[in-house]
């Protein structure tokens, strides 16, 4: 519970719907799917006051003044700012679990701050994610950030393999790859506070081939462990984002060390 501090936590957080838009002051018009779950499934009526965000950072508390069947209009009252991201980008890519563990593993990242999701087509992977899985990932973002009032959304790339997210430039200072045969547990004890922007690659169950790690290793990327135990896909990188949360949230500023 890192995101919000002070007196503001011991009021309940208000309804909260997404707004494909730019937001401000006076009247907007809320429509698609946010509309029908406002209207529709909350059955919220006028009068009553919610609270948007569009992915730029703040939140804007708006009054519902109408209701129709696929539209909502609303007052936008008042917009304030809460510091609850990472100044640092922490990026995220891995192999897509099946089923509902992939929206858990959306869920948790989005929750925990992770701020860039690739999904990674690997060589052993069950799940080979295509383009047009970007957009579900992406509404599951939305939502996860409703739930636990984020109000930047993390951003989530188009599938790649490793080849190609080891090649694209601009990569933050600190690139790891998890390998289970790895001497180096993660985190290196070397590792800088305040944290550096960082890329971890997380392979399938069957983990990363033995190629794939060389191309990495080759492009300068540093292969970590993340124990004796071999984690499932969402389960280790919950596990790499929690430690960068709790790094980032420790209030005595020096990041945790050793193993996970």
């Amino acid at each position: 519970m890192w995101g919000r501090h002070s007196c503001l936590s011991l009021f309940p957080m208000p309804d909260r719907f997404f707004f494909e838009g730019p937001l401000g002051p006076g009247m907007v018009e809320l429509s698609g799917p946010e509309a029908h779950h406002l209207g529709t499934v909350r059955r919220l009526a006028p009068g009553h006051q919610i609270a948007l965000f569009n992915g730029d950072g703040s939140e804007y508390f708006a009054e519902i003044v109408s209701v129709a069947r696929k539209s909502v209009m609303l007052q936008v009252l008042s917009v304030q700012s809460f510091p609850k991201d990472f100044p640092f980008p922490i990026h995220i890519a891995a192999a897509l679990p099946k089923g509902d563990r992939g929206d858990f593993l959306i869920e948790k990242l989005t929750e925990l701050g992770v701020t860039d999701f690739t999904p990674l087509k690997t060589d052993r992977g069950v799940v080979q994610p295509g383009g047009e899985k970007v957009e579900k990932l992406r509404r599951a973002v939305i939502e996860a950030s409703k739930q636990c009032g984020r109000n930047v959304l993390m951003r989530v790339h188009q599938p790649t393999d490793v080849a190609g997210i080891c090649s694209q430039p601009d990569l933050p200072q600190l690139r790891y790859i998890a390998h289970p045969e790895a001497s180096c547990l993660f985190p290196p004890p070397s590792t800088l506070h305040p944290i550096p922007a960082s890329i971890f690659l997380i392979g399938p169950e069957g983990g990363f081939s033995t190629e794939e790690v060389q191309v990495a290793q080759d492009a300068g990327w540093m292969a970590v462990s993340l124990g004796p135990r071999i984690l499932r896909v969402e389960t280790a990188a919950v596990a790499v984002a929690s430690w960068f949360a709790l790094s980032f949230s420790n209030p005595g500023g020096a990041a945790p060390q050793g193993p996970l």
